[in-house]
């Protein structure tokens, strides 16, 4: 206990109430009629993908299966060979991720890869209607899952991915409703990592954007398409608002345009190369961000300690980088290997084997590290004045009595848009909205 700050305690506190002390209801009959439909759609789709079944056991056939859906497939380190392969193995946690994938296609891939009867949707759906016949639902989260700091789900329904794209809509949000008298706010943080990412990387002209409310995502564009802010289109502003939110971390274009493509935007190669060079040359002080954090993981093998960035994070030798909360994202046996070409390239052990590191991939580590220092924060915040019962990545939401709502609203915005004393210069902005569900907000 003595090496956790105050503020975590109470997050830790903050998170078994939300399990301990539920008060969210679920709507029985909406899950019964989404079971059926989800079911319905289920067999067809089984029928189809079934059909191959040397493609679906295959590990190349099955990775070009998802390249055709836009998915890109998920690899790991071979403890083997020491090279990449692909993470497709039933253990594998980039292969069960594939399972909460939000395209049912993409489930039922899998399902069919295992040799499942059901998709993830089928078997949540009914386990949300098991949980209805106790009565409230408790919310299962893991206090500080993931590598980054961040929540996550548990207790087979995984509240941090429920669908809200697709066919299904947000069916299982909808069936999470508040009780009688209350109402959810679902309050999301707008951009954080985006804007964590330039203050960090001392971005000043893109921080002063954010801070002054432009459409950065048009401005992204605008030097794209070499054309006015003005006349950049709705399909030109998708563009700028892709590269802005994914392109910050190194992604290269070949990936870009992947992830174009799952989104269902095509494009050539050129334009893809043409796009992240026109980001990486309009922000310089991002790049230079990911060369830093090469020097940041030489420290880390070398026990050496550095500050990073604007110096919101610090190196601290074997024990990784000292986030603003206290506690450390660690890198253990940090180490260079040799990749396929032959190249260097970092890796560090965790539990499911050796996990590839690059500067890059380092900085959207602690930017989504330093985002979830800050919705903690803010959520403790929220928490003094209304019951929180939920946080979804950069998001969170509470219940209050239907007659505060407009004053709790503008309460839960202002707590969103506060900063942390550390991060003295960072703009923030968020999207707030309030409902009978989940769903409506």
């Amino acid at each position: 206990v003595q090496h956790f700050k105050k503020p975590e305690l109470k997050l830790i506190d903050l998170t078994i109430r939300m399990f301990s002390e539920p008060v969210l209801e679920l709507d029985t009959p909406l899950l019964e009629a989404h079971l059926l439909d989800v079911q319905n759609r289920k067999e067809l789709l089984m029928e189809k993908i079934s059909a191959d079944k040397d493609s679906l056991m295959s590990n190349l056939k099955f990775a070009e299966l998802l390249r055709e859906r836009g998915v890109e497939p998920p690899t790991k380190i071979s403890l083997t060979t020491g090279k990449e392969t692909l993470a497709l193995a039933k253990s594998d946690e980039g292969f069960k991720a594939l399972a909460e994938h939000p395209d049912e296609y993409v489930q039922a891939l899998v399902a069919a890869r295992l040799g499942n009867k059901s998709t993830l949707e089928e078997t949540r759906t009914e386990r949300f209607l098991s949980i209805a016949k106790r009565g409230a639902m408790p919310v299962p989260l893991q206090y500080y899952a993931a590598h980054t700091g961040r929540w996550g789900g548990t207790d087979k329904i995984n509240l941090q991915n429920l669908p809200s794209r697709g066919k299904d809509g947000n069916k299982l949000k909808m069936a999470i409703k508040a009780p009688k008298g209350y109402v959810v706010i679902d309050s999301d943080s707008s951009q954080i990592e985006a804007r964590v990412l330039a203050w960090m990387a001392g971005q000043s002209d893109l921080v002063e954007a954010f801070r002054n409310k432009e459409d950065v995502y048009k401005i992204m564009a605008s030097a794209i398409y070499r054309k006015k802010v003005d006349d950049v289109t709705k399909e030109e502003r998708f563009v700028g608002k892709t590269t802005i939110l994914g392109a910050g971390y190194g992604m290269g274009s070949i990936k870009f345009k992947t992830q174009l493509k799952g989104f269902g935007a095509e494009i050539e190669d050129a334009e893809a190369k043409h796009i992240i060079s026109v980001y990486r040359d309009t922000y310089k002080k991002i790049p230079e961000l990911w060369k830093e954090s090469l020097g940041a993981l030489n420290a880390i093998m070398g026990n050496q300690a550095k500050p990073l960035g604007n110096g919101a994070v610090v190196v601290k030798g074997r024990d990784g980088i000292l986030m603003p909360n206290g506690l450390y994202q660690r890198y253990p046996n940090l180490r260079k290997i040799l990749d396929d070409d032959g190249k260097e390239q970092y890796v560090y052990d965790a539990k499911r084997g050796a996990i590839k590191i690059y500067g890059g991939k380092l900085v959207e580590n602690i930017c989504q590290g330093v985002a979830r220092c800050i919705i903690g924060e803010q959520m403790i915040k929220i928490a003094k004045r209304y019951k929180v019962v939920l946080t979804v990545h950069d998001a969170i939401a509470s219940v209050v009595r239907e007659e505060e709502v407009e004053e709790a609203l503008a309460y839960v915005e202002e707590c969103m848009r506060w900063t942390p004393d550390w991060s003295e210069g960072l703009s923030l902005n968020c999207e707030a909205g309030h409902g009978n569900s989940y769903g409506d907000c």
